[in-house]
C-alpha cells in the first residue's frame, strides 16, 4: 500500500504529504508475513533488510522521526538461524522470524545499550536479557533493535516534552511531524505506526502504552500488572509497572501478548497470571450481547473532536448488538492522582536504586542519587529544555515501610479497585468500560512542556488492571483511540471486544507524514477516513 493515499482528498498545498516511495511492508501482519515466508516470497532476513532501510530513510532521514534509539547490529546473523531453522522443517510458532522493536528500558544482553534515554547510561551493556526478551527469542522473534523514549520513562519532570531523551532527540509523530507523539512509548508507537518493524513493545506505567498507541491509530494493550514480567525492565513503580504490545492490528497484540506473558521467578506478581491463547478471542461478533458502560465523568468534555469519534464508536458497538449503558461513571476517577503520585514517587526511589545497583561497576550511576548528580554535571546536554524535579523529590522520600508511603498505597488500591473500576462494573453489571484514549495529539513545545488535555488512562494503571486502546478515527489528520478498560485478567474478554469493533471499522490508516495538521473544515481535507 502507497504511503499517499490516493482515494483521500488533498490537502492545501502548504498541508501535502511528502512523497516518500512505497513501502512493500506497510501495514504487513504476523500471519501475513508467516505465509509469505512459508511460500518462500520471503526470509526472515530479507525483512529484516527491508525494515532496516526503512529505517535509514525515513528515521535516520526524510522525516527524521527519531524513533529508533539502537537497530541491532546482529539482527541479520539471527535471521539467518532462523531461516535455517526453518528450511530444516522447525517453526517455532507464529513470531519465527519476525522483527520486533522494543523500548529502550528493556534489558537486552547484546550489543545493544539499556538506557531508558539517558546518557547516563550511555553504553550500559545488561548482564542478561529482560525475561520478555527470553520470551521474544524463545518465540523466534527477531529483536530488530530499540526505541527511542521519554527520558526515564517520562518521569523526571513535570515539565517534560513526551518523546525528548537527551540519547536520542525529540520523536515526531509520523501523523502530523509537528504533534508529539505522546509517552513515553513515543519511539515504540511512532515506529510501529509507520511500519519500521511488524510489531512493537512499549512499557507502561500511566498511559505510556495507550496514550501513544491512540495517538498513532495503533491498538496498545496494557495488561493486569503481573501478567508480563517486569523483571529486566527499568522501572518506575512495582504496582504499576508493565510492558505490552503496540501493534496495528488486535490480532497482532493477541499474538504478541501470549508470547510476552509468562510466569517468571524473578517477579513475584507473575505466579498470579492466568496466561491464555489470546487468539481465540479474535470473534468478529464478540460485542454481541456486551455491557459496555460509558465513563464520561472526567474522561468527556476536554475534547470536542475526540468525543464525536467516541459517540460514533458508541452507536456502531450498538449497531454490533452490543448493550451500551451510559453513564458509567467511575466515581473516585478524580481522586486518584494525588495518591497515586505519591506511591509513585516512593517506588521510583526504591526500584531505580534496586536496578541501578545491579549496573557493572564500570557504569556512570548506580543509585538515583548519582542519576540527579550526573544530570546536574551534564545540564547542558541533560536538561536543555527542562529539569529534574520529579527525580528530586523522589530522592527526599523515605523507604517503603514509610507510614505516609502505606496510607496512599492503600487510598489507591481502594479508590481504583474496590470503590472504582469493581464498584461500577458490579453496580451495572457491566463486562467491560470504555472511554476516549486521550485528546488528539497536541503541537510539540520543548520549551513550555506537554499541553496535556486529558485521558482515561489512569484508574485501570492504578487498579493494575488492563486496558485496550483501539483506533476511533481521526480528526484534522489526528488518529483518536477508544479504550477498552475490564477488570483483573480480563485481557481475553477485552480482546474480543476490541477486535469485534476493530472489524466493524476499519479505522486504522497509515501515516502520511504530514508537516503540519490540515485545518480546514470539519476534518480537515486530508483527514484519513472516520468510517469502514
Amino acid at each position: 500500500m502507497a504511503i499517499v493515499m490516493a482515494a483521500l482528498p488533498l490537502a492545501p498545498r502548504a498541508q501535502q504529504p511528502r512523497a516518500f516511495p512505497a513501502f512493500e511492508l506497510d501495514e504487513a501482519t504476523i500471519s501475513g508475513l508467516q505465509d509469505a515466508m512459508s511460500a518462500g516470497r520471503y526470509t526472515s532476513r530479507r525483512l529484516v533488510d527491508l525494515y532496516s532501510e526503512r529505517i535509514r530513510a525515513i528515521d535516520r532521514a526524510g522525516p527524521t522521526l527519531r524513533a529508533v534509539i539502537d537497530v541491532n547490529p546482529d539482527a541479520g546473523a539471527i535471521a539467518d538461524r532462523l531461516d535455517s531453522e526453518r528450511r530444516a522443517g522447525h517453526v517455532r510458532g507464529p513470531l519465527h522470524g519476525i522483527p520486533v522493536l522494543i523500548k529502550d528500558n528493556i534489558d537486552t544482553a547484546d550489543a545493544m545499550t539499556t538506557t531508558a534515554g539517558s546518557l547516563a547510561l550511555e553504553g550500559s551493556i545488561a548482564g542478561r536479557d529482560a525475561f520478555v526478551v527470553t520470551r521474544l527469542r524463545d518465540a523466534g522473534a527477531v529483536i530488530l533493535g530499540k526505541t527511542n523514549l521519554s527520558e526515564w520513562a517520562n518521569f523526571r519532570s513535570s515539565k517534560s516534552t513526551s518523546g525528548w531523551s537527551g540519547r536520542g532527540g525529540q520523536v515526531k509523530s509520523p501523523y502530523v511531524l509537528d504533534r508529539n507523539p505522546c509517552g513515553s512509548s513515543s519511539g515504540s508507537g511512532a515506529a510501529a505506526a509507520a511500519n519500521l518493524a511488524t510489531i512493537a513493545v512499549g512499557t507502561e506505567t500511566d498511559g505510556s502504552i495507550v496514550c501513544p498507541s491512540g495517538a498513532s491509530a495503533l491498538v496498545g494493550i496494557k495488561p493486569t500488572v503481573g501478567l508480563i514480567s517486569r523483571a529486566g525492565i527499568i522501572p518506575i513503580s512495582h504496582t504499576q509497572d508493565t510492558a505490552g504490545p503496540m501493534t496495528r492490528t488486535v490480532a497482532d497484540a493477541a499474538i504478541l501478548l501470549g508470547a510476552l506473558a509468562g510466569v517468571d521467578p524473578r517477579d513475584r506478581a507473575t505466579r498470579a497470571g492466568k496466561t491464555t491463547d489470546y487468539t481465540a478471542s479474535l470473534r468478529a461478533d464478540g460485542l454481541k450481547g456486551a455491557r459496555i458502560g460509558v465513563a464520561r465523568k472526567k474522561y468527556f468534555g476536554y475534547s470536542p473532536s475526540a468525543d464525536r469519534l467516541i459517540e460514533d464508536a458508541l452507536a456502531e458497538m450498538t449497531r454490533q448488538g452490543a448493550v451500551i449503558v451510559d453513564p458509567a461513571d467511575i466515581a473516585t476517577a478524580g481522586g486518584l492522582d494525588g495518591c497515586e503520585f505519591e506511591v509513585l514517587l516512593y517506588e521510583f526511589k526504591a526500584d531505580l536504586d534496586a536496578y541501578l545497583s545491579t549496573l557493572a561497576p564500570g557504569a556512570k550511576v548506580h543509585s538515583l542519587a548519582d542519576l540527579i548528580a550526573f544530570n546536574t554535571r551534564e545540564a547542558d546536554r541533560e536538561m536543555p529544555f527542562f529539569g529534574q524535579e520529579t527525580l528530586l523529590a523522589a530522592q527526599k522520600k523515605g523507604p517503603l515501610t514509610s507510614p505516609a508511603y502505606q496510607k496512599a498505597l492503600v487510598t489507591c488500591r481502594m479508590r481504583s479497585r474496590v470503590r472504582g473500576i469493581d464498584a461500577v462494573l458490579s453496580r451495572l453489571r457491566l463486562d467491560a468500560i470504555v472511554a476516549p484514549t486521550g485528546s488528539p495529539a497536541w503541537t510539540t513545545d520543548l520549551l513550555n512542556g506537554d499541553h496535556f488535555l486529558g485521558a482515561s488512562s489512569t484508574p485501570a494503571a492504578v487498579a493494575g488492571y488492563p486496558s485496550i486502546t483501539v483506533p476511533a478515527g481521526f480528526t484534522h489528520g489526528l488518529p483518536v483511540g477508544i479504550s477498552f478498560i475490564g477488570p483483573a485478567w480480563s485481557e481475553a474478554r477485552l480482546i474480543q471486544y476490541a477486535y469485534a469493533y476493530e472489524q466493524a471499522t476499519h479505522h486504522r490508516k497509515p501515516p502520511q507524514f504530514l508537516p503540519t495538521a490540515p485545518l480546514g473544515g470539519s476534518d480537515g481535507p486530508s483527514a484519513p477516513g472516520r468510517g469502514r
